[in-house]
């Protein structure tokens, strides 16, 4: 059976309108974690299900520096850990936990859209006085980045390293 071309024209426009937002949307997500939805450089999303163990960041900003602190944190490769992220600066901030390489180029991302916002298993957007939780599993060998991609704040020291061995 053939369908008439009026119908074919419009299904096509439709199908080809709806894979291009479908595609914005995926590639914006992809861009959170580094890769397809099931490979996050840094390991996968913990399970809440199984034993974690505690981890307390806290940011802030004094005299024209950013920080975490801690600044570097040693894991072992399976651990799962929740980190509790606690803004205890005056600005926005957020904990952007992934790959060097892939911090990097979400970094340019954000110079082009500085007021993305982030709710993902690997990234948290943090309001002065407030707090989120990340719960990380760490499967993946070698040293990964915590950092702030906010345009201005990586470059005031906001990045710290996660080293699993």
């Amino acid at each position: 059976m053939r369908l008439p071309s009026k119908f074919s024209a419009s299904a096509l426009v439709l199908v080809c309108a709806l894979a291009i937002a479908f595609s914005a949307t995926d590639n914006s997500r992809a861009f959170a974690h580094g890769g397809d939805d099931d490979d996050y450089a840094a390991g996968e999303p913990g399970n809440s299900m199984k034993p974690s163990r505690t981890v307390e960041v806290t940011m802030s900003e004094a005299n024209g520096t950013m920080s975490y602190e801690p600044a570097e944190i040693d894991v072992k490769k399976g651990e799962q850990i929740k980190f509790i992220v606690k803004n205890v600066g005056t600005l926005k901030h957020e904990f952007f936990l992934d790959s060097f390489d892939h911090n990097a180029r979400h970094k340019i991302e954000m110079q082009k859209n500085p007021e993305m916002e982030h709710d993902d298993p690997n990234a948290q957007s943090i309001e002065p006085g407030q707090q989120k939780e990340i719960l990380w599993k760490f499967s993946k060998l070698g040293s990964f980045e915590f950092a702030c991609l906010i345009p201005g704040h990586y470059e005031a020291g906001m990045h710290g390293k996660v080293v699993v061995k």
